[in-house]
């Protein structure tokens, strides 16, 4: 058996135990305006009688190491937008403005500027404004040379086409859109596998491929099939351990398995990783998942819009479990 994300230093199931465990103190803030918070791909907040606000927030996590080691820092903010943005549209919500937060040891102009573009490139794909930020010097938290950083975007969405899962049945189809790479998670483990095993300059840099931002392609499939758009979930941090988070009293079956970018299937193999593993962990493949009752349509309408779709699986009744083939992740 290979390494695992434990391994790397990465706890996933202490981290769900935190979420459960300040759960209840986070409710106690809530008023009656919101709607959703801790839990979902994005937060609802009631505007008005008609409207959502929605929003969420995220960070890069330690791609930003591999991008600080190979001095690669332009594409890593496209990250930081895509990390939040993919999170908000699973709501069917379109959205409005985005805030960033940069910190570092000490602020390097070449280095903070080159950061600010890929950011800037992230909100022109998302038709959303950068509207503020924050700068931050912290000689003594970071190490030089290292920098951080997280983003907030909001959006908004009205409350008859909010997409929340509840019209999803058993037998629904579950369609599956291409991601670019490992997009933004699993990073300790990639950088560890790709330290341990000695990889190239080359493989290392297209490991920091810039995450797909869903934005334009998923407004646009529910401008012209919202009706058949039953669920949305980003294929994020624990892998596919996201799509029950469309809706919790059903379960998911896997059954097909994409094509992996080169680079992500080299990683994958150096990995030794099981199959069960490596889909808690990663993407595999897959950045987006669309529940519908209208398979073939949907991915010929996202094909035409310009992605790789294809039939990932099927919903049944259940509980919100997930399973790979017939083994429960």
């Amino acid at each position: 058996m290979g390494m695992n994300y434990k391994d790397s230093g990465v706890d996933i199931e202490k981290g769900d135990l935190f979420v459960e465990r300040i759960s209840k103190m986070v409710k106690s803030t809530y008023n009656q305006q919101v709607v959703s918070g801790v839990g979902g791909f994005c937060a609802l907040y009631a505007l008005d009688e008609d409207r959502y606000l929605a929003s969420s927030t995220d960070g890069v996590g330690t791609k930003i190491k591999l991008a600080i080691d190979l001095g690669v820092n332009d594409t890593i903010g496209i990250d930081l937008v895509a990390m939040c943005v993919n999170d908000l549209i699973c709501s069917g919500a379109r959205p409005l403005f985005f805030l960033d937060y940069f910190a570092s040891s000490k602020l390097e102009l070449d280095v903070s500027e080159s950061v600010l573009k890929g950011i800037v490139d992230g909100c022109l794909q998302s038709s959303m404004a950068l509207i503020g930020g924050e700068t931050a010097e912290m000689p003594g938290m970071y190490q030089v040379g290292d920098y951080d950083l997280a983003g907030f975007s909001v959006g908004e969405v009205s409350k008859k086409d909010l997409i929340d899962g509840k019209k999803l049945v058993a037998g629904d189809a579950l369609i599956g859109i291409a991601s670019s790479g490992f997009h933004s998670n699993g990073f300790s483990l990639v950088r560890k596998i790709l330290d341990v095993k000695s990889c190239d300059l080359d493989l290392k840099r297209a490991c920091l491929t810039p995450t797909t931002i869903y934005v334009k392609t998923v407004l646009s499939l529910l401008k012209t099939h919202r009706d058949s758009v039953k669920g949305l979930a980003n294929i994020t941090g624990s892998g596919f351990l996201n799509i029950p988070r469309i809706n919790d009293t059903f379960d998911y079956h896997v059954t097909a398995a994409p094509a992996l970018p080169n680079f992500m299937k080299e990683v994958c193999d150096l990995s030794g990783l099981d199959t069960a593993e490596l889909h808690r962990t990663f993407n595999m493949g897959v950045g987006m998942v669309v529940a519908t009752d209208k398979p073939e349509l949907i991915i010929a309408e996202l094909e035409r819009l310009g992605e790789k779709a294809f039939l990932l699986g099927h919903v049944t009744n259940g509980s919100g479990k997930i399973f790979l083939d017939k083994t429960e992740l």
